[in-house]
């Protein structure tokens, strides 16, 4: 089938979706973890051709790594979206007005969704309950780093459409080539929403070369700062989850902050960091700080090119500040508007570090890596927004949504 009747195919299916009922669409959900956990081995054996392709060094490996305990984890997400309300036919305002027109505003699909995104197969599962649970058909345009698995997913997702009798055109996996992206790209009247998952430079390209309307899940430049007024118990346990729970996700930390009256305490916070190996790119003072009490073969000194850097890796910089105003200008110079921490005993500095910095998701004494869908008690997530328009932070179910007006007369015409 070429791409273009694929477009036709996905949007002919998605207004079949509008006649599925909730209890129905909950069912399949089930099923599909069901089936997932099931076919787990046909999906790691899958997996692990795309994986002995990767350098296990490459930062996306662990992206593109799936285990029988991640498998287990996805299908618990989707449990979580079927046991969700339905985002779809939610009455957002409702009024009569003086000559008798009832209006009302109700959620709706936006109808299909096209993803574009690297070796990040969790993704195809992730996006096609969010999009199914919300009414949303979905073009899936993966990457080859990723093409057997994808490939092993969507086949177990269409399965279980086919036995439901529902047509799995609803959901579509593009060829991993650059031509499919760019037809979709500019599959207007085909495809109603761009989403792009990945680096920046895939999310630059997508936003700069498609013609229809495009959400940014754009990269996760995060901060901590440990301030003046820091407990020192909290921040070693913070820094480390931050830094080191999973590094090659976009809520893990990049920079650490630190005011210059707490740099002794350095040398305690960067303990767990070694113990993983953990490189780090630190100023002038941190590094005299940390010179001889931390390994020197993952010391080095910071050059600008350390700020603003997505490190994806066991990789960090360190940052010393003379003031919390200092601390804020430096995050706003280089964050990317994804997840910023502050870690401090100060009532005052954490409210005004809630109020002042600009991101999605602001944290104060807790880690950056509870940006997540899931963790903010929203099912799985289709991603991170760091835009403003329509959606910030997770998107889930909501984020999938749109509205339109129902207008309700008795014979009224207008003078």
């Amino acid at each position: 089938m070429n791409i273009r009747n694929q477009f036709e195919n996905t949007l002919s299916a998605s207004r079949e979706l509008k006649l599925l009922s909730v209890e129905k669409i909950n069912e399949v959900l089930l099923k599909i973890a069901e089936t997932t956990e099931k076919s787990s081995g046909y999906i790691l054996r899958e997996n692990q051709k795309d994986l002995s392709r990767m350098e296990d060094s490459d930062p996306k490996y662990d992206r593109l790594k799936l285990t029988a305990e991640r498998l287990m984890s996805i299908a618990d997400d989707i449990r979580n979206v079927a046991s969700l309300p339905s985002p779809i036919g939610r009455v957002l305002s409702h009024s009569i007005r003086p000559n008798g027109l009832k209006i009302t505003k109700v959620s709706v699909p936006f109808g299909v969704i096209g993803i574009v995104y690297e070796a990040r197969p969790n993704v195809t599962l992730d996006v096609f309950s969010l999009c199914l649970k919300s009414g949303n058909a979905c073009m899936l345009k993966g990457g080859s780093d990723a093409v057997n698995t994808n490939q092993a997913i969507v086949n177990i997702i269409h399965n279980v459409l086919e036995m439901n009798g529902i047509n799995h055109q609803i959901l579509a996996l593009l060829p991993a080539t650059r031509e499919a992206t760019t037809m979709l790209m500019n599959a207007r009247g085909f495809v109603d929403l761009i989403i792009p998952r990945g680096s920046q430079g895939l999310i630059d390209y997508v936003r700069q070369n498609a013609t229809i309307p495009v959400i940014e899940t754009g990269a996760g430049i995060c901060h901590t700062y440990f301030d003046e007024f820091g407990d020192i118990t909290k921040g070693v346990q913070i820094v480390n989850n931050a830094k080191t729970r999973r590094v090659s996700v976009c809520n893990a930390l990049d920079c650490l902050i630190i005011h210059e009256s707490r740099i002794s305490d350095l040398k305690e916070i960067a303990k767990l960091l070694a113990k993983s190996d953990v490189e780090i790119y630190a100023d002038k003072l941190a590094y005299n700080m940390l010179d001889r009490k931390y390994p020197n073969h993952l010391l080095m000194p910071a050059t600008d090119e350390s700020y603003g850097t997505e490190f994806l890796s066991y990789k960090m910089a360190i940052k010393t500040v003379a003031s919390f105003d200092e601390a804020i200008e430096h995050i706003a110079k280089y964050s990317s508007k994804h997840s910023e921490a502050i870690i401090s005993e100060n009532k005052d500095n954490c409210e005004l570090f809630l109020k002042i910095v600009d991101a999605a998701a602001v944290y104060v004494n807790t880690s950056t890596a509870f940006t997540d869908g899931a963790q903010f008690g929203l099912g799985a997530e289709i991603g991170i927004s760091t835009q403003k328009l329509h959606a910030r932070g997770p998107m889930a179910l909501e984020e999938l949504t749109s509205y339109k007006w129902l207008i309700e007369g008795d014979g009224q015409i207008r003078s």
